[in-house]
């Protein structure tokens, strides 16, 4: 089954920086025809997410546009306000899936800092009755990454965070929380500390899957380093999760020299059955594999700037995991198609196009996967069209 994404693997060891790179792509790029559409512009969009918030069967998008969270519904995008809040309160990141059980999708923001992640609930007419809005958590600090997993094993999704600023209860921290029994009256839902200050130097996105193969679901995150940040970072690292999920998960160091570490997502790569990760240094440069068991690293991509945004799926539908990502420094979107082998050819989708955040889903329902991005700098929200 495919959950966020695939898996099987072992055991972490770090190889040096330079350990069997494989060479960069750029001299295989190839520009292929995908067909750009705007969906909105003219303010700032930190994060942006798809899916049918109306019930009509069309992939709507949920984002925070300058200090509004509007949902922009399909197929003309227009606008309904959800939330409103100062520039400094809104959401960085988001995720959706029904939270409550009654058949649709909900929404979930997360603000950087100080922390709070909270819940809008879909009503029964998503385009036209009021979204009630509820607080999950304003105890983890630094929310740079949400991702839902069936943590616990119960068939059910669980919302999984970063707290990475160094700031009391929780710092430099990974929590997941459980979704209450009755989340319409659950004040707050309780954080269960996977890696209770454990994670310093300014944590990003998190991946999750079955890494070594024990059937729990494991994370992964990575940390960026640099001034900002008051500890040791520029690393990227997986949790390996207990048979009991609410004690603390087992760290393993996957490299320690990735300055401007964001992205990483457990994949196998190249098909031979061990987990493989796939990251990018998304405050740095370069997309780049690492190969199980040991971590041997290779590039995928070595010369793109600030790839701050990543999804790890089957982008081509050919029955391996491909990856694809929007850099905001080199202003490119791009996806990198596998062969099967863990060799990638580039293949440019956009140009002249900022981001902070991506997705990879059907928005024309023709059957292919497309790419919908949240331009930061540029101050838009588009999707290319996967034209194929």
């Amino acid at each position: 089954m495919l959950r966020h994404f695939l898996t099987i693997g072992l055991s972490a060891t770090f190889l040096p920086f330079a350990a069997a790179q494989s060479p960069t792509p750029q001299s295989q790029q190839e520009s292929t025809k995908w067909v750009r559409h705007v969906i909105h512009e003219g303010m700032q969009a930190m994060t942006a997410v798809a899916g049918d918030f109306t019930g009509d069967g069309l992939p709507d998008v949920i984002s925070d546009v300058g200090d509004k969270t509007l949902l922009l519904i399909a197929p003309n995008w227009q606008e309904v306000v959800l939330d409103q809040h100062s520039g400094s309160k809104r959401y960085i990141h988001s995720e959706c899936f029904d939270i409550d059980g009654d058949g649709d999708l909900d929404y979930i923001g997360a603000r950087y800092n100080p922390g709070q992640i909270v819940w809008l609930e879909q009503p029964t007419k998503g385009a036209t009755q009021r979204w009630q809005k509820r607080l999950i958590d304003d105890t983890v600090h630094g929310i740079h990454g949400l991702i839902k997993g069936d943590v616990d094993g119960d068939g059910q999704f669980e919302l999984l965070a970063t707290s990475a600023q160094p700031k009391p209860p929780y710092p430099e921290s990974l929590a997941w929380f459980r979704v209450p029994q009755n989340p319409h009256t659950s004040a707050r839902w309780t954080p269960h500390i996977f890696a209770d200050q454990d994670a310093p130097g300014l944590t990003h996105y998190v991946g999750v899957g079955d890494v070594n193969g024990d059937g729990r679901l494991d994370a992964a995150t990575g940390a960026k380093g640099g001034e900002q940040a008051t500890s040791q970072g520029a690393w990227f690292a997986w949790w390996e999760a207990p048979a009991s999920p609410e004690t603390a998960w087992t760290k393993h160091m996957i490299s320690d020299a990735e300055p401007g570490a964001t992205n990483i997502h457990p994949a196998d790569v190249n098909a031979d059955g061990t987990m493989d990760f796939v990251a990018s240094r998304g405050h740095g440069k370069g997309v780049v594999w690492f190969e199980g068991p040991n971590w041997q690293r290779h590039d995928i991509d070595a010369e793109i700037q600030e790839p701050h945004c990543l999804v790890v799926v089957d982008m081509d539908a050919d029955g391996d995991l491909d990856a694809a990502t929007c850099a905001f420094g080199s202003k490119q979107a791009a996806w990198y198609e596998n062969d099967g082998k863990g060799n990638f050819r580039k293949q440019v989708v956009g140009e002249n196009q900022e981001s902070y955040d991506i997705r990879a889903i059907d928005m024309d329902r023709d059957g292919d996967l497309d790419l919908l991005v949240a331009g930061r700098g540029s101050n838009n929200i588009v999707w290319y069209e996967n034209a194929k």
